[in-house]
């Protein structure tokens, strides 16, 4: 036994206890898409110094810490679609970035304390504009793909508060479904949140054929048959039912 025992209700946090997302909208309507089967998250706040050393010092060092930027690793393993062979969309974006040249060089992030359980951390988390550069880990004959990621930081990040609530106690909301005019039998994407423990996906009154739980904020759902143009299509989970999301269809 501890002699210095802690606080009841006490938890010793894990090291996979974060998430970083992806804004795959507008910096003002953002879409933020988590990054699955993400390993390694290192973010750092560098400093930055000026010297207010004056003969009050003595001799000794005086600095002052005017600034922090952002800087930030991960490693992710890169799934491809069979269909499409595109990469996941969070994946394609870090890839893009990675190739690109200004504007389009840049991604838009947020980082944040994702606890297996009890409450997240309120205000551990931020939002991040950063550079990408981006390489394959592995290059053996017989292993796994994986891309090494680093992010550096245009400028602060902005401090938010955590958005993740847990994901089993939020009820589910749509914030996307693509692609647009999918057919019956095809395959769509549908982003948001609360969507662990989905029970069903529904276009109108009738269920996709099938539909796969990718993570708290994605779902793969097959279209079911129908008459092409908008329905409202539902998650449903063990919490409630997500506000409809009208999707053009086809048929």
């Amino acid at each position: 036994m501890s002699i210095n025992p802690l606080p009841a209700g006490t938890s010793l946090g894990q090291s996979f206890e974060y998430g970083f997302d992806i804004n795959l909208g507008t910096f003002g309507s953002p879409i933020w898409q988590e990054v699955r089967r993400m390993s390694g998250w290192a973010p750092t706040f560098p400093k930055v110094t000026q010297d207010t050393a004056t003969y009050d010092d003595q001799g000794a060092p005086n600095e002052d810490v005017s600034g922090r930027g952002f800087a930030g690793a991960f490693t992710v393993q890169a799934n491809r679609s069979q269909t499409t062979g595109l990469y996941l969309p969070e994946v394609e974006a870090l890839v893009n970035a990675s190739r690109r040249d200004r504007e389009q060089a840049v991604i838009d992030g947020r980082f944040y304390h994702k606890p297996k359980s009890g409450a997240p951390h309120p205000t551990d988390a931020g939002r991040v504009l950063a550079t990408v550069e981006l390489s394959r880990q592995n290059t053996g004959n017989a292993e796994i793909d994986v891309f090494a990621v680093s992010l550096a930081g245009k400028g602060a990040y902005t401090p938010i508060a955590n958005p993740y609530v847990g994901g089993a106690t939020i009820p589910p909301a749509i914030s996307a479904i693509s692609p647009s005019g999918q057919v019956a039998t095809k395959l769509i994407t549908i982003t948001g949140a609360g969507f662990l423990g989905a029970t069903d996906v529904k276009f109108g009154a009738t269920s996709a054929t099938a539909f796969t739980v990718i993570s708290e904020a994605t779902i793969v759902a097959t279209v079911p048959t129908g008459s092409a143009g908008s329905v409202n299509v539902t998650v449903v989970t063990p919490v409630g039912t997500s506000p409809a999301f009208a999707y053009t269809r086809g048929a």
